[in-house]
Formats: structure tokens, C-alpha cells, sequence
């Protein structure tokens, strides 16, 4: 299993329907299972998530303030290891609240 905790992402690719973008910094935090963490930046003024690792893949929910409105959805990140050893997060992910639709989007560890 991958150990997310204390690493930062950079949103490096996003559907255009998604929120998220370069200006995008996430910070993850791990115990076990269990994965949270916080985003902003861009047009995000505050967002949190939370989930866990299973089966190689991490599933969470998230949360967000973008453009004064507020946003929710659901997410299954697929980790790979670049070869500089980095970690890079393939997402696919589905609105829930705020929105309709869905997208992938790629993060990458700073």
C-alpha cells in the first residue's frame, strides 16, 4: 500500500467540467486505511476529503467551496510511482452535490 501521509499534489490534468486545476494544492494524511486531507487554490477556496485504501485504489468523498457555492463528490484514485519515485493519482471522480456529471483528472506529487 501506498503511504500518502504528509505528501503534497499538484492537479496536472482535469475534465473540463471539474474544478480543480495547476493552481490546485493538495495535502494527504494517512493512518492505515484511512486517507483525509485539505485542497485550494484556483477556484477552490477551501475543499476537504476523506476515504481509505482498498484493493490498490483509494476511494474517498470530498468537499468544496469554489466560486462562493458549495460542491460535493465521490472519487477512486488509482496510484502509480513515476519513475523520479513520485507519486501520481489517476482519478475518476462524480459530482453529488452542486453539479452533475463526472470526469478523470491526474494529480502528481510535489
Amino acid at each position: 500500500m501506498i503511504n500518502l501521509n504528509g505528501k503534497k499534489f499538484r492537479a496536472k490534468k482535469n475534465s473540463e467540467n471539474g474544478e480543480i486545476c495547476g493552481a490546485t494544492i493538495f495535502h494527504y494524511f494517512q493512518d492505515g486505511e484511512k486517507i483525509w486531507g485539505e485542497y485550494f487554490g484556483g477556484k477552490i477556496e477551501f475543499g476537504i476529503l476523506a476515504g481509505r485504501a482498498k484493493n490498490g485504489a483509494i476511494e474517498f468523498n470530498y468537499w468544496h467551496f469554489c466560486e462562493k457555492k458549495f460542491r460535493a463528490g465521490c472519487c477512486v484514485s488509482t496510484p502509480e510511482i513515476l519513475a523520479n519515485g513520485k507519486i501520481c493519482l489517476h482519478e475518476k471522480w462524480q459530482w453529488t452535490a452542486g453539479e452533475k456529471g463526472g470526469g478523470e483528472s491526474i494529480i502528481e506529487e510535489i
